[in-house]
């Protein structure tokens, strides 16, 4: 019985998560623009979502924020976890680290509204007139910032785990701490710095919020022209747009299990290489 509960329950929960996004999918190719009734199989949505220059544009600009808030924020948040680490005073090491944490607790609203007033009172300190002149670099400030706790939070465990041993064994070899650090650590940690990057690029690809209080007039992302459509009607296009982004991100998650299944092999092949040579 409690085998039965336990696939229903998971059926539940798959049902859940992704019949919304396949019934996306499915209206993405309806020959009307009706998300009521699905009236014919046609690609109409397709090619009128290339004709839209103004969907291009807003998701031109998403990615460039997503990338470029991405990188900087995976730098400067390597740096950071690294700087906690290197912490040792055990009190300020947990003050640190529970600031860090703190934007990743409050609401994205408390966020948008501190980073608005922040810019404004930098347009006063600087007496800038026109908001739309820092407008981009306002926004990227915003992105790279509540980004940087998500990558410290994924880089600073592979830190712990991997100790200070590889590091110090590179400095008695004649390595300075810098070179030690990109020879050695910065491999080691390589797939926490990854999954870091992934984790920002995907927030700030996804984020609204923020981009809505911080946004300037001239710079649209992909998530506000969705929501401006909401105040007349989203138009079938978007459904396209959704998703080949769902396309996308399912065949680089199958390259990215296909990959590291190979990696797995490999490992498994020469443990089983030096197995037998041992012998």
């Amino acid at each position: 019985m409690k085998k039965y509960a336990s696939r229903i329950y998971l059926c539940l929960i798959f049902g859940i998560l992704y019949i919304p996004i396949l019934t996306l999918i499915l209206f993405s190719f309806n020959a009307t623009n009706s998300t009521a009734n699905f009236t014919g199989f046609s690609l109409q949505w397709y090619i009128e979502l290339f004709k839209s220059a103004d969907t291009w544009i807003a998701l031109r600009n998403t990615l460039i924020l997503a990338v470029l808030s991405a990188l900087i924020s995976t730098v400067i948040g390597t740096a950071a976890a690294e700087g906690i680490y290197k912490m040792r005073n055990k009190y300020v090491k947990a003050t640190v680290t529970s600031v860090t944490n703190i934007p990743m607790m409050n609401p994205d609203i408390v966020t948008g509204m501190s980073m608005m007033l922040f810019f404004a009172a930098v347009m006063a300190i600087f007496k800038i007139g026109d908001y739309n002149d820092i407008g981009f670099a306002a926004m990227l400030i915003a992105h790279t910032t509540f980004c940087l706790p998500y990558v410290i939070l994924s880089v600073l465990p592979r830190i712990n785990e991997l100790g200070d041993t590889l590091s110090e064994a590179a400095l008695d070899l004649g390595c300075t701490p810098i070179k030690a650090f990109f020879k050695v650590k910065l491999p080691n940690i390589m797939p926490g710095v990854l999954s870091g990057m992934v984790m920002a690029f995907t927030l700030s690809l996804d984020d609204f919020v923020i981009s809505y209080f911080v946004g300037p007039t001239n710079f649209q992302t992909l998530p506000l022209l969705i929501y401006s459509m909401t105040k007349k009607k989203v138009t079938p296009d978007m459904y396209a747009l959704s998703a080949i982004v769902i396309f996308v991100v399912f065949a680089l998650l199958i390259l990215s299990n296909v990959r590291s299944g190979k990696k797995l092999d490999g490992a498994k092949k020469k443990k089983k290489k030096t197995g037998v040579s041992a012998k």
